[in-house]
Parts: structure tokens; sequence; C-alpha cells
């Protein structure tokens, strides 16, 4: 027994190094020789579980991420090690260095296709190869990966496991595409994996199958309408679980308020069993409202009410999907509510508010939630379980040493990227059954929230792509939308010189008009060119000076002027 808890604190310890080192590309626990290497992934998985070999091993990914000519090649260290877990590991890590990343030479399409199609190799390898793919070409309709993947979805003989992550890295891969075919095919694998007689989601992998249908209609709203009726086919409850992951997903950051009518009114049934959909339902109510204020604020209010009158397995969901709207944006009203829930009596309540106080503060370094963390491993320290998610919390906290985000919003939180959403959303449903998957055998699907990884930092460069440091003013974002005139787009701003790091609600212009840019919205990497109308100050002209140099022509104002000048101060208040 010490030795399963002393493995599970050194994969929550990898887990830690992993996010708070991401893109850093040295640590000191992976990127030293090879032997400690072995040395520390083997300390991560005892016999009864191996599968923490599999997580540790790929958190070597995550450290050199976005690096792939020399990130590869010291991942392909880990192949050496002749371990299936470990294996598995390295293909998912090759993924994971590759995420948001486009390389002419596919390195690694070229690595793991062969790991796929062998049916030789254990389950476990294939699936890390699978994900791997799914990461690394997220968001590119690669056909390649459709050939390669679709053998698999449509095989009814393959593993559960399999399958679904099979499904879900072409979800990932095809995400807001609306491929009928690859979405015939997972309802196939669905229908012949599932019968009448079965009530409950009895495989914690399956509902990664539902969410790989899902991301292939993310935010396409009426385009699912057709799947969502032949998913009435699919028997029990993976059913509903998966026609409401569909409507949800295909619906995201829609804002449509029937939807969250039709979603608060699932939510309300009072269920004993099959309400795993009522889960997807209340995360659902988040997604169709994320990216809008005032629909943020309105279903902030109604999650308030569900955790005073819903039953238990929907105050599990509500951390979640509060974490969901408020992603690396950490509010003081939304850390005071998590950290209430944090100290729940339902320990899944209290894990769920846990690792939402890590979603919301991730990359930014917040002292608050920072403290909050630190009091709870104190308060957990004897509940290994859930001391292991407040490590993970820690861990996204200070992610990429507080220069990283995972928002999905970008270009003036005007637009969401459907890549980092869909591995926000594989986070979430992972969170939804801590005890199967989190603290399961699937922990490593924390590491698909890569894709929604980037940095937060403004950097300007030249026309030929050098650095160019220049003053830019740094604030709060005004909603200018409909003024008339020239309003000011920021409020209590402070200069800095570029590069420099942009909270989630904060906005920057240039200071001055030596350069333009050539983007509207000054954000990530910015290219500037000089400004041909652009004169420095000294040619200008200073206004003062000419004001000095008035002439004063009428005789009576010189008179005046200088009696003025001949009089005390004291006599010119007595008008002597």
């Amino acid at each position: 027994m010490e030795n399963l808890q002393s493995a599970r604190a050194n994969l929550a310890s990898s887990f830690v190094n992993a996010f708070v080192n991401a893109g850093f590309g040295n640590d000191k626990l992976l990127t030293g020789d090879s032997k400690a290497l072995s040395t520390w992934i083997y300390k991560c998985g005892s016999q009864d579980s191996a599968h923490g070999k599999m997580s540790a091993a790929a958190s070597l990914g995550m450290i050199l991420m976005w690096d792939v000519d020399s990130g590869l090649n010291q991942v392909v260290r880990l192949t050496e090690i002749n371990e299936d877990y470990i294996q598995a590991g390295a293909s998912l890590a090759s993924g994971i260095v590759s995420a948001n990343v486009r390389s002419e030479c596919d390195p690694v399409h070229a690595l793991l296709s062969d790991k796929v199609e062998d049916k030789k190799l254990s389950t476990i390898q294939r699936v890390g190869a699978v994900l791997g793919l799914g990461l690394a070409y997220a968001g590119t309709q690669k056909e390649d990966i459709l050939d390669l993947l679709t053998p698999i979805i449509a095989d009814p003989e393959i593993d559960i496991d399999l399958f679904s992550m099979a499904s879900l890295a072409l979800g990932f891969v095809f995400v807001g595409s609306k491929k009928a075919d690859i979405a015939e095919n997972i309802i196939q694998g669905l229908l012949d994996r599932y019968s009448d007689d079965q009530k409950v989601v009895k495989d914690a992998a399956s509902r990664f199958a539902c969410l790989g249908l899902g991301l292939i209609f993310l935010g396409q709203q009426e385009a699912a309408d057709v799947t969502m009726e032949a998913l009435k086919a699919v028997p029990g409850q993976i059913g509903q679980y998966c026609s409401f992951t569909v409507e949800t997903c295909a619906y995201a950051g829609s804002g449509n308020v029937m939807k969250v009518q039709k979603m608060l009114g699932i939510c309300a049934e009072h269920l004993e069993e099959n309400n795993s959909h009522q889960a997807v339902a209340a995360i659902g109510i988040a997604l169709v409202a994320m990216g809008e204020e005032m629909g943020a604020e309105m279903t902030s209010r109604s999650f308030e009410h569900m955790l005073q009158y819903g039953e238990v397995n929907l105050r599990r969901v509500v951390p979640l999907a509060v974490g969901l709207l408020h992603m690396s944006n950490p509010k003081p009203t939304v850390i005071d509510m998590l950290s209430k829930l944090s100290h729940d009596g339902d320990s899944e309540v209290a894990q769920g508010a846990i690792m939402s106080l890590g979603f919301v503060g991730s990359g930014t370094n917040n002292s608050r939630i920072a403290l909050l963390l630190r009091q709870l491993s104190t308060y957990y320290g004897k509940d290994s379980n859930t001391l292991f998610v407040v490590r993970i919390a820690q861990g996204l906290l200070h992610m990429g040493k507080g220069l990283m985000t995972i928002s999905p919003q970008y270009s003036d939180r005007l637009l969401t990227s459907p890549t980092a959403l869909a591995g926000i959303l594989t986070v979430m449903h992972s969170c939804m059954d801590f005890k199967s998957i989190i603290l399961g055998k699937y922990h490593y699907m924390l590491y698909l929230i890569s894709v929604a990884m980037q940095p937060r930092m403004l950097v300007t460069v030249d026309e030929q792509l050098k650095p160019l440091p220049v003053s830019v003013r740094v604030g709060q974002a005004v909603d200018v939308v409909g003024q008339a005139g020239k309003p000011k787009s920021i409020t209590g701003f402070a200069t800095h010189t570029t590069p420099v790091l942009l909270a989630y609600e904060q906005r920057a212009e240039l200071a001055t008009d030596q350069y333009l840019p050539l983007t509207s919205v000054l954000e990530g990497f910015v290219i500037l060119k000089q400004n041909p109308d652009w004169k420095p100050d000294a040619e200008k002209g200073s206004p003062t000076k000419k004001a000095d140099a008035m002439e004063i022509h009428d005789d009576h104002l010189k008179k005046m002027a200088l009696k003025m000048a001949n009089v005390r101060p004291d006599q010119r208040m007595y008008g002597k």
C-alpha cells in the first residue's frame, strides 16, 4: 500500500513538473541523462499501477512542447525502454511536442502510423499512438489520419478503449468539420458494443467516443440534427449521454437561449439512477453561454440554484462548469465560490472544485489561489486521492511558470479556437468521473489540454521578423462598439516595453505613432512597420515656445504691461 501511495505521489510530481516547465525545454527530473529518466519513470508506476509510467513518460513531451526538431530526438530515447506503458507514453509525448505546430516533413505521422496499424502490439501502445496522432494533427482535417483510424472504429472486435480513443482522435483532427462518414462509423461502433439491458455507461472510456462524435459537429448548430436523430437508435444510458454531448457541442459558444432553457429543464429532473446525461447538460449550459460576459454571469446564477436544490450528481459537475466559463480568468467571486465548494462533504464535489481552481487560475500564478491550494494540501494531507487533485491544480496554476493561458478565446475575445475548446472539453468530460479516469488508469487524458495551451505574451517584431521593443500601453479593455468619435479602448493603463504579458481582460495599444501594426488586435506576435508620416518631437516644435514669442501689438496693452511690471505684488492686490 505504501509503495502504491509513493508511486501516486511521484506521478503527481510528474504532472506538476510537466505543467510548470511546459515549453521550457529543460527541467530537473526528465531532461538529464537517460538513466535518471528511466529511474524516475519506474518510480511513478508500481506493479499494481503500471499505467503511471505512461503519464510520467508523456510528461517529457510537455516539457519539450513546440520544439519538433530537437524535442522528438529526446522523446525517441523513451522508445529504447522495452515496456508497453513507456512506449505508449513516448507515442503520446510525440503528439504533445507537435501540438499546434506544423512541420513540413510530418515526423509524427512517420513515427506513429506503423504502431496504429500493427495488430500484434498491445492495446495501450496503440492507444498512445492514436492519441499522439490526434494531438499532433488537431484541426488539420488531414485525410491520411482518417484512412489510418477508420479501420479501428469500423472493427467491432476492437477493444472499447482503443475504439473510444480512435473516435476522440478523429474528433480532434476533424473538429467542426461535419463529416458524416466518421459520425456513422462511431454510431455503428456504439450500436455494436451496447445492448438494451445496460443501465449505465459501464466503460469509463466510452464517454470519449461520444465526445469524439460531438467534436465533429463543434459549433455547427443545426448540422448535427441528423446525427442526433440517428443516436436515438443507440440503447440505454450511453445513447442519452452521446445525444446530449453532440447537442451541447453543436451549440458551443452560440449563446442560444432555447438550448440553455432545455438543458436547465434536464438538470431540474430528480433522477436517482440513469442520470449521467445530466452532467453533460450542466456542462452544456456553460458551453453554450461561454465567450460572452452577460451570458456567463446569468449562467453563474443558475449554477448557484443547482448547488442549493440539485441532486448530488449535479453538484459534482457545477464546479467544473464554473471553471469552463472562466478559463485562465481568476475573478474574486469565482474563487470564493470554488473555495467554499473545495471543503464540501462529498469528496467528488471537493475534487471538482479543486480542479476548477486550477483551470480558473491556469497560467496566472494567482497568489490567492496559490494560498488556497497550499491550505488544501494540508487539509487533505491524509486523503491521497484528493491530494493528487490538489497537486495537479497547483501544476495548472503555475503552468509555463505563469506565461501561458488555456483560454480558448483569442482576437480580443471575439473568436474561439475549436482545437483549444476540444482539449478543454476532453479534460472536462474526464473530470466527470474522477474515480475511474483521473484517479483511475486514464490520468494521461489530462495531457490533452496541451492543444489549448498557448503563450499569453505580446511580442512585437519588424518586417524581417526580428524582435522590435516598443512602448505599449496595457490596461483593462473597454467595450467601445457603437460609440461615436474615437473613444479610448483601454482604461487604467500602464506603459511597458514589449514583450509584455496580457491577462484575460487586458488589451494593449501602441504608445506612439512611430510604428503601424499590421493587425488590428495587439496580441501574440504582431508585425510592425515604420509609419512614413511620423516625425520626431524635436522637428514638430514645442507649442509653449510659440506662446512665449507672441508679440503685443496694441499700445494700450503695452502701457498696462509696463505699469504692472513696475508695481510691487502687495500693491497690486489693492489696485494701486
